[in-house]
């Protein structure tokens, strides 16, 4: 059975053939473990799904840029998080164009070579669909995956809006991931001081977790160069 090779995609295993599991004989049968890989493909399965798979062969914590010392600062902590991120959130913020994705997609990749299970979520895009459901029974079911991932990215979060259902709709699904303290990325065009005043009970989950992984990006618009 070990020696049969499967079709599954997304990397290829030597360990499972890319069948994704492995047999073993226990002494009163064959029994079926799934391959350590497993997690892994799952994980590039939803990047890719996500469309962040094109961005992940650009955006490497190995081909960032620090012409500026805020910059060496920001790759410094960005790999010591990839390294480990731990219970902690990485928060960077700061105006277009500035390297906020190419940090945090840096570090998904770090991750996702490490065998983390990582989901990528564009703020704008799923906060709209999950909003248009939220008083539905589809909504526990579209949310969970981001609640239940083992490291979620959220990309642009609160772009487009600030109003009472992004206000629910964060809480939400933050709140869930402070309480199963579950690394988080998120890249922002505001502030946390921002976010508290919009919301307090929000802002002072993000500020507690993400303690030692705030960044303020603080430079020019890359994309106008």
């Amino acid at each position: 059975m070990n020696s049969i090779t499967g079709d599954l995609g997304e990397l290829d295993c030597p360990k499972c053939k890319n069948r994704g599991w492995i047999a073993y004989n226990d002494g009163d049968g064959v029994v079926y473990e799934r391959c350590d890989c497993m997690p892994k493909r799952r994980a590039l399965r939803g990047i890719r799904e996500s469309g962040l798979s094109a961005l992940l062969e650009d955006y490497r914590l190995d081909n960032y840029e620090t012409p500026e010392p805020w910059q060496e600062s920001a790759l410094a902590k960005a790999r010591q998080y990839a390294e480990d991120p731990g219970k902690s959130w990485f928060y960077i913020y700061g105006l277009p164009g500035t390297g906020k994705s190419h940090l945090c997609t840096g570090i998904c990749g770090a991750l996702l070579e490490s065998g983390h299970d990582v989901r990528y979520m564009l703020w704008r895009d799923v906060s709209r669909e999950l909003k248009a459901v939220v008083n539905d029974t589809a909504f526990n079911e579209l949310a969970a995956p981001y609640k239940r991932c083992a490291v979620l990215y959220i990309d642009d979060f609160l772009k487009g809006g600030m109003g009472d259902a992004d206000k629910r709709l964060a809480f939400e699904l933050l709140n869930s991931r402070y309480n199963s303290r579950r690394p988080t990325l998120v890249s922002s065009e505001l502030s946390i001081d921002t976010v508290l005043d919009w919301d307090e009970a929000i802002g002072s989950r993000i500020y507690e977790r993400a303690k030692g992984y705030v960044i303020h990006a603080n430079g020019r618009n890359w994309r106008l160069r």
